[in-house]
């Protein structure tokens, strides 16, 4: 039998959490390592499994396939095509930068602490999300996914409530309770939303008889499986509005900000830039592929979703005076052109989705982290009580400013390339939709200029006058995220050749053709 390479890389951060957090109290600095070594010994596997992939070859690769509950037809089963082997590699790439950038947030307050391995279990709980956000990337069976798509709530619960921001303007106290109704939040709506979706994995088993979705998407196309069409629109809404609410896409986004806020900076990055594409990836998984009916009904609704969401998102952004609650915002944003790009229903729509999922997660990585690492300075996250930081800190103001850049999709920088490639996709099939579209670009604009300005220019403020730049465990954090984002700027034929046959197969699903452009005959 074959090396199982997709258990393998999701099963090394799993055990690697186990074992960090069985590392002595004692051994804070250790355990630091240990986790690190971990997500770079990930990252490894999931480079061999981006190399071994061929785009185009069949549809699913490195597959496994093994019974696990055969009384209700459940199996292990294990599978990669391009959008979910882009996903995998992005998570694998950003987990070592996350523990990096939070390599002293979970350290004790105060020499002495009696805190139960705060340290210890901060990294252990980063594992661990790793661990099953690259499973859910990987399974090709309902039932798994739906196991590791809920359980990742329970360590991401523990992270925003009991590993959050320090920097509260109202104090410890304050900022402990809202913690934990950040995290509260967080975990009632996203398990309100998993409680809908297993009912509709309940059904879609009543109805099929199995929970393979290769099995049950053949059996579809094939027309050996015809589901009633009320009953398909009902499992559809069942699983997009789990997905909808991890995306999150409005209405249901109200979680995101008070998460984002509350959380310490990596932890902020865990959510937005990884967690959170597990609920637009599955759009696209299974949305599409076991229901490409009720997609095709339900996509003019869903595109005035993306689109208040595309607005509304950037026009609170516009409006913040906290730094982490405008990126959260701005993610709102972004992740409604992600949801406008793969319900547009067209191959450049879908392309530039997944690659804006790729592109978001690094961008917005190295925006965060980088007001991460500000804010740790000053000790706020209050726009206001920063100034003039350009003067006495260039480089973190640089960094700050190419992180910006990368936010409104500048030209030369990846989220751009992604952006056009969903605009394009959408205005060919949806013009109205396209154009309002273009609207969240000027504020995306206006937010991130505005915040580069009142932050670094202007006269230096007397509390970040001395301010120091840059450390090197944070240059090393922050400059291969620069080099990614201007590399996929310039270049981003790496990742749309391993995407686009995905894409070209998830439009046969719902049996979707691009538009032919109208051309005026010629006089």
């Amino acid at each position: 039998m074959s090396f199982p390479l997709l258990t393998a890389t999701a099963a090394l951060p799993a055990i690697g959490a186990v074992v960090t957090a069985a590392v002595p109290a004692a051994q804070r600095t250790a355990a630091k390592w240990l986790a690190l070594l971990v997500s770079l010994a990930t990252l490894a596997l999931a480079i061999t499994v981006l190399v071994r992939f061929d785009p185009d070859g069949d549809r699913y690769q490195l597959t496994e396939s093994h019974s696990w509950i055969a009384d209700f037809g459940v199996r292990y089963e294990l599978g990669v095509d391009g959008i979910g082997v882009s996903l995998l590699a992005l998570t694998a790439l950003l987990i070592p930068f996350i523990i990096l950038a939070g390599w002293h947030d979970a350290d004790p307050l105060e020499t002495g602490s009696k805190r139960w391995r705060p340290t210890q279990g901060f990294f252990a709980l980063i594992l661990a999300v790793e661990a099953m956000v690259i499973i859910s990337f990987e399974a090709t069976d309902v039932f798994l996914f739906y196991i590791f798509f809920e359980a990742m709530l329970i360590p991401m619960y523990f992270l925003i409530g009991g590993f959050g921001d320090r920097a509260h303007e109202h104090g410890e106290e304050a900022a402990s309770t809202q913690r934990s109704y950040a995290a509260v939040k967080f975990l009632l709506y996203n398990l309100v939303g998993g409680l809908i979706m297993l009912a509709a994995v309940i059904g879609l088993y009543v109805v099929a008889g199995n929970f393979s979705l290769q099995e049950i998407a053949e059996a579809r196309a094939n027309g050996s499986l015809d589901m009633a069409t009320n009953t398909e629109r009902w499992l559809f809404l069942g699983f997009f509005f789990a997905f909808a609410v991890k995306a999150p896409l409005w209405p249901l986004h109200t979680w995101l900000p008070n998460a984002m806020g509350e959380a310490t900076a990596p932890v902020a990055v865990l959510i937005t830039a990884v967690v959170d594409k597990v609920g637009t990836f599955a759009m696209l998984r299974f949305c599409l592929q076991l229901f490409p009916e009720a997609s095709k009904w339900a996509t003019p609704a869903i595109l005035v979703l993306a689109l208040i969401s595309i607005v509304y998102g950037a026009l609170l952004a516009v409006g913040q005076r906290d730094i982490k609650r405008l990126v959260a915002y701005a993610s709102i944003s972004h992740f409604g052109f992600i949801i406008m790009g793969i319900f547009a229903m067209t191959s450049q729509g879908q392309s530039g989705a997944t690659l804006y999922m790729v592109n978001h997660g690094i961008s917005t990585a190295a925006l965060m982290l980088v007001a991460g690492f500000l804010i740790s300075r000053r000790g706020s996250r209050l726009i206001a009580d920063y100034g003039g930081v350009q003067k006495v800190a260039p480089v973190l103001a640089g960094t700050f400013l190419i992180g910006g850049l990368a936010t409104l999709s500048l030209p030369g920088l990846a989220p751009f390339v992604s952006e056009f490639l969903v605009l394009v996709g959408t205005f060919s099939r949806y013009p109205v939709i396209g154009i309002i579209a273009t609207f969240g670009i000027v504020l995306a604009a206006l937010y991130t200029l505005v915040l580069y300005q009142r932050t670094m220019t202007g006269p230096v403020k007397a509390e970040v006058s001395a301010m120091p730049d840059l450390r090197v465990r944070e240059l090393v954090v922050v400059a291969p995220l620069i080099v990614l984002l201007i590399f996929l700027g310039v270049y981003p034929k790496p990742v749309t050749d391993i995407v686009n046959p995905a894409v070209k197969s998830t439009l046969s699903d719902v049996q979707k053709k691009d538009p032919q452009p109208e051309v005026e005959a010629a006089k």
